[in-house]
């Protein structure tokens, strides 16, 4: 059985979830919140695999710390997350610290945002957008 570990985004606490399990809401055991849903999800090398292959859409933002369109974007982000809970999983990953999963995406510029269903890329931006636009653009890369 394969696992990975992943930070809990309520309290941080690092849970290890086995691979198969995913699909069964998964919580912290520490806080007893979900760990995949209503809280965007720390992403790295060793549990991406696992999150973009569950039944459920899967949209990632690539951000770094020293970005100001990133950080202002992050609250976006985590709105949209919260609202959306249960039926899309939330990613972010930090170029910095994943420069692998960066390289690995072709990621060029930040923030990118991208829309994976049943482990493909589905849709992809470029830049922050308000709220707004955010939602707009991710009904339409839902429905692809």
């Amino acid at each position: 059985m394969s696992t990975f570990n992943t930070r809990c985004p309520s309290c941080q606490g690092v849970n290890r979830v086995p691979s198969e399990r995913i699909t069964e809401s998964p919580t912290c055991g520490k806080c007893k919140n979900s760990l995949l849903d209503g809280s965007p999800v720390e992403g790295t090398v060793l549990n991406l695999p696992a999150i973009l292959n569950s039944s459920q859409p899967v949209v990632i933002d690539f951000w770094a710390t020293w970005c100001n369109p990133c950080v202002g974007f992050a609250p976006v982000f985590s709105d949209v997350a919260t609202e959306r809970a249960g039926n899309v999983r939330f990613v972010k990953i930090d170029t910095e610290a994943q420069q692998q999963l960066a390289a690995q995406y072709q990621i060029r510029s930040i923030p990118t945002v991208m829309v994976f269903k049943n482990g493909k890329r589905v849709d992809s931006i470029n830049g922050a957008l308000p709220k707004s636009q955010f939602d707009q653009w991710l009904n339409q890369a839902l429905t692809k």
